[in-house]
């Protein structure tokens, strides 16, 4: 009889990377929450043998969950969950000091210590960014947490070290209560992939039938001429000298990376939400002259090729949604760890 694939819940699922990359290393992802109407449309085309719980978690019963897919307390594997993340991102702070007080948004990692408590699985997973170590809250879910009896330890690490072709610092947390997990490796450096490797073959845009490719960039010739004339690969606006500069970057120069190329031979910058534009970032291609394409940030975020996202509410929306997700390849990554020990766990006891 074959063994029994373990099994998973993904918390503030987004659009599906989470639940795709601990797929892929082999547990049957049975449920999934996600507040946001273009998100779970995304999640469901993709990953349609998931129920997917289409509502404010804060409203949302545990003991209804538990119901519908017969889940006892302490019978699910792994309850996995990357809380938004916008609240407490150093990015507001970097333009004119400006700071998030959205206190809903940041307690909601409360509600992921609620579906814990109930649940009691045998393994946690929280992803986010490095800034929420050192936020009370998620300190007080970590006490909690060993008060439940789990162990271990968040660790910050750099998504490029694990086969993902962009920089993304991360905070990644894995807690148990079948003994310590171990993170996963870095991969060799060698090994470690590039802008080119993961989009150097596409087409130009005009060129393709993929609805996430081929959209087109409407800019003014001032901003056309700009991008044109910035050094290919790799190459930045600041190498243009002060009087071809835009009025705004004039007056409050920051943000060094706007307008700048990526460089074939090295990883992407972080994927953010305003991946497609590049006054957000180093988001330009880079020989041609455009910023990247949806599907160029969702490759570089891991998804695979054929991946679907929706378009309905327009271009910005789904790069912001492909710039919240957890890379698939990390997730993997890490859920092989688990599956690891899981599976110690359950030869332990069947020895004794």
């Amino acid at each position: 009889m074959a063994k029994r694939k373990p099994r998973a819940i993904d918390l503030f699922s987004g659009c599906g990377g989470t639940s795709l990359g601990i797929k892929n290393a082999g547990f049957r992802v049975i449920a999934a929450v996600e507040n946001d109407p273009l998100a779970v449309a995304t999640y469901r085309k993709n990953l349609r043998d998931v129920q997917v719980w289409a509502r404010d978690i804060r409203r949302l019963a545990v003991k209804e969950v538990m119901a519908y897919h017969k889940l006892g307390r302490g019978g699910l594997d792994l309850l996995a969950g990357c809380p938004p993340c916008q609240a407490f991102s150093a990015l507001p702070r970097l333009n004119g000091r400006r700071r998030v007080r959205d206190k809903k948004s940041k307690d909601l990692v409360f509600q992921y210590l609620r579906f814990v408590r109930k649940l009691l699985p045998k393994v946690v997973l929280i992803e986010n960014v490095p800034r929420l170590i050192k936020d009370y809250r998620f300190n007080q879910v970590r006490k909690a947490l060993r008060h439940l009896g789990y162990v271990g330890k968040p660790i910050v690490l750099d998504a490029a070290h694990f086969g993902v072709p962009q920089r993304r610092r991360r905070m990644v947390f894995i807690a148990s209560r079948v003994g310590p997990i171990q993170y996963a490796a870095p991969a060799a450096k060698s090994k470690s992939l590039t802008v080119k490797d993961t989009i150097g073959r596409l087409p130009r845009p005009a060129k393709s039938r993929d609805a996430l490719h081929k959209l087109p960039e409407d800019r003014c010739d001032r901003v056309k001429a700009l991008i044109a004339a910035i050094p290919k690969n790799g190459g930045s606006r600041t190498a243009l000298g002060v009087k071809q500069q835009l009025r705004c970057h004039e007056e409050c120069d920051g943000f060094n990376d706007v307008y700048g190329r990526m460089a074939w031979g090295k990883v992407a910058p972080t994927i953010t939400g305003g991946c497609v534009n590049p006054s957000k970032g180093r988001f330009l291609h880079p020989t041609q002259n455009r910023a990247m394409t949806l599907r160029e940030a969702a490759l570089l975020q891991t998804f695979p090729l054929r991946y679907w996202f929706s378009l309905e509410r327009g271009k910005f929306a789904a790069a912001q949604m492909i710039g919240n997700a957890f890379p698939p390849i990390l997730a993997r990554k890490h859920a092989f760890c688990i599956i690891k020990r899981l599976r110690a766990h359950a030869n332990e006891k069947g020895t004794r």
